[in-house]
C-alpha cells in the first residue's frame, strides 16, 4: 500500500518531462564552454535520435581550443558562423538522415529555444513541435514556427532529480 508520502516521492514524470528530463541528461556530452544544448526527437512516445552542442565528428572541440566566441567578446545569439559547433538540434536532424530515421511528423525537446538557423531546418525536417526548458531572448524563431505551422511551447523543470522507488 502507498502513503501519500510515497505517492508524491514516486511521482512518475509526464511524458513531456521524461523526454526534457532526457535532454538535459544529453546535455551533459556537449563541448561547448558557453551552454549545454541537448535535443531529443520523439514520435508516438518513441526516441529516434538525440543530439548535443559540439564540434563536428573527428575535429577538435572548444573544450582542447577554447572558445573562439569568447576570445572575440561575441554576445550569445550572434555570428553563430564563428563557432566551431554544431548545435544540438541540428545534430539530433542529421542523426535521422545518417541512420535513416525518418523524422517528419515528430516532436523535438529541447533544454534551450531554437535559434533561427536550426528553426528553419526544423521546419524542412517536417518536425510539428517543439518543446524548450529555456528560452533565449532571441525569439525571431517564432515568426517562422508560426507560419510554418510548428507548434512552440515551454516546460519549465524545476526538479532534475531522479524519483526514489521505495
Amino acid at each position: 500500500m502507498t502513503t501519500e508520502k510515497n505517492a508524491t516521492i514516486n511521482k512518475r514524470p509526464s511524458w513531456d518531462e521524461y523526454f526534457m528530463k532526457l535532454a538535459w541528461l544529453v546535455a551533459e556530452r556537449s563541448t561547448c564552454e558557453r551552454h549545454h544544448v541537448g535535443a531529443v526527437i520523439v514520435r508516438d512516445k518513441r526516441i529516434f535520435t538525440t543530439g548535443y552542442n559540439g564540434a563536428a565528428s573527428g575535429t577538435k572541440d572548444c573544450l582542447s581550443l577554447g572558445c573562439l566566441r569568447n576570445a572575440m567578446n561575441i554576445p550569445s545569439g550572434q555570428r553563430h558562423e564563428i563557432c566551431r559547433a554544431i548545435h544540438a538540434e541540428q545534430n539530433a536532424i542529421i542523426q535521422g538522415g545518417h541512420h535513416g530515421i525518418n523524422i517528419k511528423g515528430s516532436t523535438l525537446y529541447c533544454t534551450h529555444s531554437p535559434c533561427v538557423l536550426c528553426a528553419k531546418m526544423i521546419v524542412n525536417a517536417g518536425i510539428k513541435k517543439v518543446v524548450a526548458d529555456i528560452e533565449y531572448p532571441d525569439t525571431t524563431f517564432k515568426e517562422l514556427f508560426s507560419e510554418a505551422g510548428v507548434e512552440f511551447s515551454t516546460l519549465h523543470l524545476n526538479n532534475l532529480s531522479i524519483a526514489q522507488l521505495l
